[in-house]
């Protein structure tokens, strides 16, 4: 029988409880976007309890200034040399208590009704590592973001082997698998994330309720396919099929890039059909062959000539850059992220 006076302090502290949901917000240079993404973030946990979380990689501009303005956890990366897709959300968990993890881009709004349905969906199977929501796209200023919109993958009600553009994850999964997401991957943090997850027997699954708008990039084509390449966004390709090395699931990363597979015999057969020209015209003519019928067929896909030919630009870059990407030494994921604590 307890006997502690009901006037003790030990009766009267409280109990420390973890929060329902911790929100990962991942950020750099995102002063455009940040305020709303917040914002949607506390709006949607004001019902349920829970946490927001800022990982940022080292805005230069005025991210951090805004969102100290907000009653939240504001974490920096503290070697900005480090910053990549990957870095963010893992930074973030580092920080994260609670009972679910949910990752939201800086430049992204949460809808206030979804993470209720989301820990709905979760509690009703305990299968369920991780939900994700409807995406709506807001940009069509590229070839890219056009071409998310066209495809409407992330519109699609379905269970996933990976949620992309974010979603909210069982933190005792997460565990299960060792870590969040990997440090090392300038992109297809979210296809490594949920191929690990699948692998340990956990579901992912898209329900039917709007997730989050998602702004998007605004540069034109040739701006956002040289930062792309600058910041080494085009290198995850190579990356997450290193991580996935010794594993079951490497077959179904390597299919997920066989585009670049592709791309990179028309790099060997322009080169070698170049270095064969003063002996025969046909093997480069046959690559240039090559090339139009997959110009045509991107071009009848997409009802757009000029996407089609920039789209085989974007494949010959990016063959190039996975191969970049594949021969660079990884970190353990597992290790801890370096950080300051901002607010």
């Amino acid at each position: 029988m307890d006997t502690t006076p009901a006037s003790s302090p030990v009766a009267r502290t409280p109990v420390a409880l973890a929060p329902r949901v911790s929100v990962v917000i991942k950020a750099l240079n995102e002063e455009r976007h940040i305020a709303a993404a917040i914002s949607s973030a506390l709006a949607a946990l004001r019902s349920i309890g829970g946490d927001v979380i800022l990982a940022d990689s080292g805005s230069s501009d005025r991210t951090v200034e805004i969102a100290r303005l907000y009653p939240i956890t504001i974490v920096q990366l503290k070697n900005p040399a480090e910053r990549r897709c990957g870095i963010g959300p893992q930074l973030g968990y580092q920080l994260a208590r609670g009972e679910f993890v949910y990752i939201l881009d800086g430049d992204m709004e949460l809808d206030p009704s979804f993470l209720q349905a989301a820990l709905a969906a979760m509690d009703a199977d305990a299968t369920l590592g991780g939900v994700g929501g409807i995406v709506e796209e807001e940009s069509e200023a590229n070839y890219e973001f056009r071409g998310r919109k066209r495809r409407g993958a992330e519109r699609v009600v379905r269970d996933c082997e990976w949620l992309d553009m974010g979603g909210l994850y069982r933190a005792a999964a997460l565990r299960e698998v060792g870590y969040f997401s990997n440090r090392n991957l300038h992109s297809y943090e979210e296809l490594d994330l949920g191929l690990r997850l699948g692998a340990a027997g956990w579901v992912l699954r898209r329900i039917a309720v709007r997730g989050v708008l998602h702004h998007g990039r605004r540069e034109d084509n040739w701006t956002l396919l040289a930062a792309r390449w600058r910041s080494r966004y085009l290198d995850g390709a190579g990356e997450v099929l290193r991580a996935a090395l010794g594993r079951r699931y490497f077959f179904r990363v390597a299919m997920t890039q066989r585009h670049l597979f592709v791309s990179l015999l028309v790099w060997l057969g322009a080169v070698g059909g170049l270095a064969l020209l003063p002996w025969s015209y046909q093997p480069l003519l046959a690559t240039v062959v090559g090339v139009a019928v997959l110009v045509l067929i991107r071009a009848w896909r997409t009802r757009s000539f000029a996407d089609a030919c920039f789209g085989q630009v974007v494949w010959q870059v990016t063959a190039l850059a996975m191969v970049r990407g594949f021969f660079v030494s990884p970190r353990d994921p597992m290790q801890p992220i370096e950080y300051r604590t901002i607010a």
